[in-house]
C-alpha cells in the first residue's frame, strides 16, 4: 500500500511563510507526478499545485498568484510546497497526492480524480 505523509503545517500570520513536505513510503516518490491540494472548512478540496515526476514542469492554481512554489528533491525523495506571503484565506488542510501511473503522466494534474494516493493532510492556519 502506497502511503504519503505531509508535514510542515502549523500556525502562521499574514505575510508569513511555511514549507510543506511530502514523503512517500513504498515505491519512490520520484517516480510519480505529485500534486498538492487543500480543503478549507465547509469547502470542497481544490487544486493548489503539481509537479511532474521529473520536476521539469510545474502547475499552479490561479489563486496562488506567484506566492507558492512546488519543487522536488529526488535524492531525498521529497516534494515540497513553499508558501510565501500567506493569507487567512490559505487556511486549510493541505494534502499531497500522487496518481497511480508512474513516470510521465498523460492526464490532467489539475484534477482531483486523476490522483489515487493521498496523505492524511497537514493543517495550515493563517491569522491576520
Amino acid at each position: 500500500q502506497v502511503q504519503l505523509v505531509e508535514s510542515g503545517g502549523g500556525q502562521a500570520h499574514t505575510g508569513d511563510s511555511l514549507r510543506l513536505s511530502c514523503a512517500k513510503s513504498g515505491r519512490t516518490l520520484s517516480a510519480y507526478a505529485t500534486g498538492w491540494f487543500r480543503q478549507a472548512p465547509g469547502k470542497e478540496r481544490e487544486f493548489v499545485a503539481a509537479i511532474t515526476y521529473s520536476g521539469s514542469n510545474t502547475y499552479f492554481a490561479n489563486f496562488v498568484q506567484g506566492r507558492f512554489t512546488i519543487s522536488r528533491d529526488n535524492a531525498k525523495d521529497m516534494v515540497y510546497l513553499q508558501m510565501n506571503n500567506l493569507k487567512p484565506e490559505d487556511t486549510a488542510v493541505y494534502y499531497c497526492a500522487a496518481p497511480r501511473q508512474t513516470g510521465p503522466y498523460p492526464g490532467s494534474l489539475f484534477k482531483i480524480a486523476e490522483y489515487t494516493f493521498w496523505g492524511q493532510g497537514t493543517q495550515v492556519t493563517v491569522s491576520s
